[in-house]
């Protein structure tokens, strides 16, 4: 095992500078998948569970989301939330049981809900309830994926070293080329957030600068 004193930091930026493999690429079709953007991990004035990496996510996410809909591509939001029991939560529920616990997002409740800064489309947008890591996992995700012939999905969200690396692995899985915009995504300790950046570019999706892929989908439009 390579040892390093560097910071998770450093080594992210160190790869960033000097890439050692080749990109995915884009395809001709994506989707735009949002992961988990609620307040409980969002609000860090009001959850101890939330996290914030750039200031500016929700602005880019937002931007994203209306660039999709100008194409006239899929945006997915996933947010979990559990039944009062807590049963749907399975084993990943059993570890701690306090107010701040993830099976303690209860339908209705605050927690649950997506910021009041998101720009949802509830008419044209798909919504979908997860109750595990990856956006991909027993939900209509992939079958989305299918009616609508994308070759590539886009994700944001959190956590880095949570769900949005789960749905990344499960999107290269499936097939997809996987984008992972770098401003648009966040976790709670830098050292997760940039170990897992690290990890992700090296094997299973291609971390961008966010205006990388915006003017990518402006080519889009513009084709």
């Amino acid at each position: 095992m390579e040892q390093s004193d560097k910071t998770a930091r450093e080594i992210y930026e160190a790869l960033k500078a000097n890439p050692t493999r080749a990109r995915f690429g884009f395809g001709e079709k994506a989707i735009l998948v949002n992961v988990d953007p609620q307040k409980a991990y969002t609000r860090t004035d009001l959850f101890k569970t939330a996290y914030e990496t750039d200031p500016k996510q929700l602005d880019y996410v937002n931007d994203l989301a209306r660039r999709f809909r100008a194409l006239d591509w899929p945006v997915v939001w996933t947010y979990v939330a559990y039944m009062d029991s807590g049963e749907d939560c399975g084993v990943w529920g059993t570890r701690t049981d306090t107010p701040d616990s993830l099976q303690n997002i209860k339908f209705g409740s605050e927690r649950a809900e997506f910021d009041d800064r998101l720009e949802i489309d509830r008419v044209r947008d798909v919504i979908y309830c997860k109750k595990m890591p990856s956006a991909f996992f027993e939900t209509p995700l992939w079958s989305l994926c299918v009616w609508h012939r994308v070759d590539t999905v886009i994700i944001t969200g959190g956590s880095t070293s949570g769900c949005i690396r789960a749905t990344a692995v499960d999107s290269l899985s499936r097939g997809y080329r996987t984008i992972i915009p770098e401003q648009c995504v966040a976790d709670k300790h830098e050292s997760y957030h940039f170990a897992n950046l690290t990890d992700l570019a090296i094997k299973y999706a291609d971390v961008l600068d966010v205006e990388e892929v915006t003017s990518w989908l402006d080519s889009r439009q513009a084709a």
